[in-house]
Order: C-alpha cells, then structure tokens, then sequence
C-alpha cells in the first residue's frame, strides 16, 4: 500500500506513511466528536424517564470532561500528523525533484521551459502541501468515521439508516465520476499558466531587446491576453468543479428530509419510538456538515491529478547511470560511428568517427547547426548516442557515472554561467576544495587579474544575478578560470575566446597553450585564426564528417575548410 501511494500522490517512503497516520488521526478526530452525541441522547433519555438523578450528574459531567480531553488529544495528534509531517514532506518533495533533475539527461531539459520547472518545483509542492494537510486526510477521515457510524445506525435501525444514509454513495458518485472532466479541465488551466510564466519570463529576459525594436507594447499586447487566458480558464474550471459539487451538497441535503419524513411515518405507524427518531435527527445533523467538506475535498483530490503528473514525470524520468571506477589507458576520445537525434526523432548526427588524442588539441568547425557543440555534448555524456560508441581511454562512457565521468573534463561553454556570489566562489566552482591561493592563480592564468583588482572588493565582489556586473569578455575570463582551476585531463573549449577583443583573446590562448600541455582537447570554433594551429581539423557539415586532418592537408584538399579560410580572409579585407 506504501508503494502504490508513492507512487499515486509522488511521496517519499516516509511520506507515504505520514499520509496514513495523517489519515487515522482525522479518523480519530471525527469519532471523537460522537461521545458527546451518545451523552445527549443518554441525557435526553433520562429526562424522558423522569428526569436526572443527583448521582447521574456527576456522571455526566466527567463524561463531558472525558469528551472534551479526548478531542484535544486527537485534534492534536491529527494536526501533528497532516500539517507538520506535510510540511516535512514537502521539503522532501522538492529536494528529491532538484536532486532527480540534476542525474535527467539533458535531452529531458530540451522539452521543457524553465518556468516549468521552477513551476513544478514551487507551485506544484505548495499545492501538494495543502493536498496532504487539508484535502486527502480529511476525506479519509471524514469517509471512513462516516462508515463507522452508519454501520452503527444500521445495527440500530435499518430502515431509519437506508433513509439517512441512501444520499451519500449518490452524491460522492457525482463527484466521482466528473473526475474526467475535471482533469481536462485543469489540464487546460495548467497549460495557460505556463504559457502566461513562459511568457512573463520571457518578457524580463528579453526587455533589453524588446525596449531597443521598441517593441515592448506589441509584446505586452500579447502578454495581456495570456494573462485573461489564465484568468478565462480558471472561472471555467471553478465553475467545472462547482457544478457537480454543489449539485451533491443540495442532494445530500435531501438525506434530512428523507430521514424525518421516514421517521415521521414511523412514528404514526408506531413502530419507532420518539427518542431514536430524535437521535437519528441528531445523529443525521452531526455527519452530514463533514461529508459537505468530504465532496469539496474529493473534487480538490480530483484536481491534484495534474500536479502529481507533472511531479511524476520528473521523478520517474529515467536517469543516466554508470560505474564510478574508472581505469582509464590514457585520455584518447573516439567516436565510432557515432548517431544522435533527439527526442522528435531529427536526426543531428550520423555515422561519425574521429580520434581526439591525448596531448593535441582537435578541433571542430564546420558551418552552424552541423553538430559540432552536439558532439562535445556527447563527449561529456549529457546526451547518450542513439547509435554507435564512445569511448575515453578505451572506457565506453555509456558505462560510466555522468559526475564520475565529468570529473574528468573541463568545460568551457560559449554562454557563461556565473552566480550571484564573489569572484572568488565563482572560480571555485571548479575544485570546490581549492585554497583561495590556488584559486587566484587559476583567476591570474585567465587575467582575471586585470578587472578584479578594479572592483571595490576585489575577490570578494558580489558580481549579481548571472555576472551582471562584469562584461561578456570578464565574464568568460572566470569561465576559463575555473577550467584552469580543475585541472581536468579532458578539456572541452566552445568558442571559449569569442567575447574577448584581440588583445584579450591572445593573452588567453597563450594562457590556454600551458592549460592543454598533455591534454586531450577539443575546441569549437568560427573562426579560424583561432584553430590555425590544431593539430586536427574535424568539419562537420550536415551531421556527419566531411573532412578531417591537419590543417595544411586540409588546405590542400580545397574543401570545406579551405573554403572557411578564404571566406574569413576576405572578410577581414571589409570596410564600412
């Protein structure tokens, strides 16, 4: 039962069983508030026999104690239970999420928007936190008490329980069976949410753009309308909801009406007497007010449906897995006929095969979209081949730990990452273990130097969201000294020099010729100046490799890669 709640409402082991606990303690809680009706109707007895004895009430007063100290006592157990142990589970839930996220593939990240995510995690959590402290342990609780007392009721008098009882299977049936329609209906207010975050991110990541084509009213034109859409769809699934639960609350009402008119009858009949009459009217009163809450609760289960859907296919995407040994017979990277193609089926790469060898650094050009960056992607393993084979060190990296793997790689990506922290945190991120000696000679390699020592804190200068206060090429030179700073035999450089000016760009290629010294590299590039001196030249064009070889014998062939050469030669020769 544990596993299939897990599996059912996305919760951890402990989870699961908090929810269960959660669920007895409301059950707990609703039996709890019929001793004091049993007390009534013992008290009403007496009355009708000729009144309350003196020693009676004493009785009756400790029974009112005993009532009141065992409804404190559950009600705290029950909201220990659901809100603390929901509390609890919810930050579970969200590290588990961040933690499955990091081990998915990145072809998983492809499909989906950033919002989204963060929608998941925060959103999707929140609304599970009020699921498993409000809804689901209510109604279990209020479902199961009500089973209790209605067997009860029956075991009294069955005819005066049928008639109590018959407007409750009808109305949770009404509930029940709108389900679809409510999942569809939520389905739809899920997907004009995110297309209204999608959309307000996108606005405030691109309103440096939108404001220079003065676009920014066209666009917010546009943003308004998903905004209404939000507003549009969530009236329509309000009123989806609404419809059928307020349909089973009225019918559920007729159970009062049914019960006095039955027992009116019976009465006249004189086959039941006054006070059952009157405690099945006490009694009806009493349960009908948690089974109200109980039909709202159900419909709110009902729509939890996309949450934990959008939760589970997080959890439940498989992850890349692998050995964490490695024995490695040197830091030779070989693709052997090597296919990708991503999740839509479009084929990126085909058929192949190259050698990046130790101690060269090997570069990839070709013209864009041929899958060059794809190749070093697969190098890395943040995709897995669709066919073909791998191989660093004659180790096939299919077989290997994603983080196991990366621990033998540098990177250094073309868009820089940096985080809102110090310089010197930044650089870090390379060797987390590095002395802040270690990491500032890493930083002076990549003359880091220059526009550091100008901050106002220098190497402990918060430098804001994603480096906003550096300039592209300051922000690349702490990219490439994190590289520097790891020391990895594998080194990966995507356009590593492209936002640094002439100067700049020369002091860290000079700065990169002792970083690869006996190391395997592989660098993308567009221009070729920066590639002149590889050892080997890999185009790629259309998915596939064209040409490979040393950069003279490339030349001679008069092929792509000459072409490139004598296209950006021209180039230089252009004049405003």
């Amino acid at each position: 039962m544990i596993q299939k709640l897990q599996k059912k409402y996305a919760l951890s082991e402990q989870g699961a069983k908090d929810l269960v606990q959660g669920c007895i303690a409301c059950v707990a809680q609703n039996l709890t508030f019929l001793p004091p009706v049993g007390l009534l109707y013992l008290l009403v007895r007496d009355l009708m026999q000729g009144g309350v004895a003196a020693d009676r009430v004493l009785w009756y007063g400790i029974g009112c104690l005993i009532c009141i100290g065992l409804m404190m006592a559950a009600t705290w157990w029950q909201y220990n239970a659901t809100y603390f142990a929901t509390y609890r589970e919810s930050g579970v839930r969200r590290i588990s999420l961040a933690e499955r996220l990091r081990k998915i593939p990145l072809a998983f990240f492809g499909k989906k928007d950033l919002a989204d995510l963060t929608s998941t995690i925060m959103a999707d959590c929140t609304f599970l936190e009020q699921s498993f402290s409000h809804f689901i342990p209510e109604l279990c609780g209020a479902m199961i008490s009500t089973t209790v007392v209605a067997i009860g009721l029956l075991a009294m008098d069955w005819r005066m329980a049928i008639a109590a009882l018959w407007v409750m299977p009808v109305s949770f049936a009404i509930v029940w069976f709108s389900a679809r329609i409510q999942e569809r209906l939520n389905e739809k207010s899920m997907a004009a949410k995110m297309a209204c975050a999608d959309g307000i991110q996108e606005c405030i990541e691109t309103v440096r753009d939108l404001k220079s084509c003065n676009a920014e009213e066209n666009y917010l034109v546009g943003l308004q309308k998903k905004i209404k859409a939000v507003e549009r769809r969530a009236v329509v699934s309000e009123f989806g909801t609404a419809v059928f639960v307020v349909s089973a609350t009225l019918l559920l009402k007729l159970g009062i009406a049914t019960t006095a008119l039955v027992g009116s009858i019976l009465l006249i009949q004189g086959t039941l007497d006054v006070l059952t009459f009157f405690m099945f009217l006490l009694v009806v009163s009493r349960v009908y007010d948690p089974l109200q809450g109980a039909l709202q609760n159900l419909a709110a289960v009902i729509s939890t449906r996309t949450n934990i859907a959008r939760m589970n296919e997080i959890l439940e995407y498989p992850i890349q897995k692998g050995t964490t040994e490695m024995h490695p017979q040197g830091y030779d990277v070989v693709f052997d006929q090597v296919g990708f193609a991503y999740g839509d089926g479009e084929a990126v790469l085909q058929d192949v095969s190259f050698t990046a060898k130790q101690g060269e650094v090997t570069a990839l050009v070709g013209p864009s979209g041929g899958g060059k960056t794809t190749v070093t992607r697969l190098a890395a393993r943040f995709w897995d081949a669709s066919q073909g084979k791998i191989t660093v060190g004659g180790m096939d990296v299919s077989q290997i730990d994603p983080e196991t793997l990366l621990s033998m790689y540098a990177i250094v990506f073309q868009d820089v990452t940096l985080f809102d922290q110090s310089v010197l945190e930044n650089i870090r991120i390379g060797r987390k273990d590095a002395t802040d000696a270690e990491v500032i000679a890493a930083a002076k390699l990549a003359h880091c130097d220059e526009f550091v020592e100008k901050l106002p804190d220098q190497w402990n200068s918060q430098i804001g969201e994603n480096g906003c206060a550096l300039s592209g090429g300051e922000r690349q030179r702490i990219s490439i000294a994190r590289a520097f700073l790891k020391d990895a035999p594998i080194i990966l450089l995507d356009e590593a020099t492209a936002s640094l000016d002439v100067e700049n760009e020369t002091s860290i290629q000079s700065a990169l010729s002792r970083l690869i010294q006996q190391k395997t590299v592989l660098v993308i590039a567009h221009r070729m100046r920066t590639v002149a001196g590889a050892d080997k030249i890999v185009v790629l064009a259309d998915g596939k490799v064209a040409e490979q070889g040393a950069p003279q014998e490339l030349m001679e062939q008069q092929g792509i890669y000459a072409r490139m050469v004598r296209l950006q030669t021209e180039g230089m020769d252009w004049t405003i």
